[in-house]
């Protein structure tokens, strides 16, 4: 098949916190791109989490942030309330989500089957990062920011700043 068969662009939707946006979100994200046209990046609003960032700032991290060859096919947009009503809305059937290890499966796989439920047209594409991202969770970045650890080969120069911002100098 052709390009000229493809009139309808495949437009994903990647749901999360991002309480900071890590590298290994990053390369979630690159992943996503390699099977849709076009991703929205969607920063729950109001969360289970307590979120050291406001939504206003967890959005420019990850715009501020992105890398130069994503950013004419993603966008970052705040959500709140039922992630399938926000798809819906947006018009988009394909959550993206990233599963780092076994125990991840298990919540990612009753949220999927929960949001099929809500609405029958949506599907959820598992993607696993590289290797070098397996670990790598947003918890654990802030965790080590907190203690003074150097952040830098888990996030990107920006959020690194707003870490050392946050908690001071010794950190990040």
């Amino acid at each position: 098949m052709g390009n000229a068969s493809r009139s309808v662009r495949r437009t994903a939707l990647f749901p999360g916190t991002f309480d900071p946006v890590t590298r290994g979100h990053l390369d979630i994200m690159g992943r996503a791109l390699m099977l849709c046209d076009e991703l929205i990046v969607a920063v729950a609003d109001r969360h289970h989490k307590q979120t050291l960032f406001g939504i206003e700032e967890r959005i420019a991290l990850i715009e501020e942030g992105l890398p130069q060859a994503f950013r004419a096919r993603a966008a970052v947009r705040p959500f709140r309330g039922l992630l399938v009503e926000f798809a819906r809305s947006a018009g988009v059937r394909m959550i993206v989500r990233g599963l780092r290890v076994i125990s991840d499966f298990e919540y990612e796989f009753q949220m999927a089957l929960m949001n099929k439920r809500l609405w029958a047209e949506i599907e959820t594409v598992f993607l696993m990062p590289g290797e070098d991202f397996i670990y790598l969770n947003s918890t654990l970045v802030k965790e080590v920011a907190r203690n003074g650890g150097a952040t830098d080969q888990f996030v990107t120069p920006n959020v690194a700043r707003a870490l050392r911002a946050r908690f001071g100098e010794g950190a990040a």
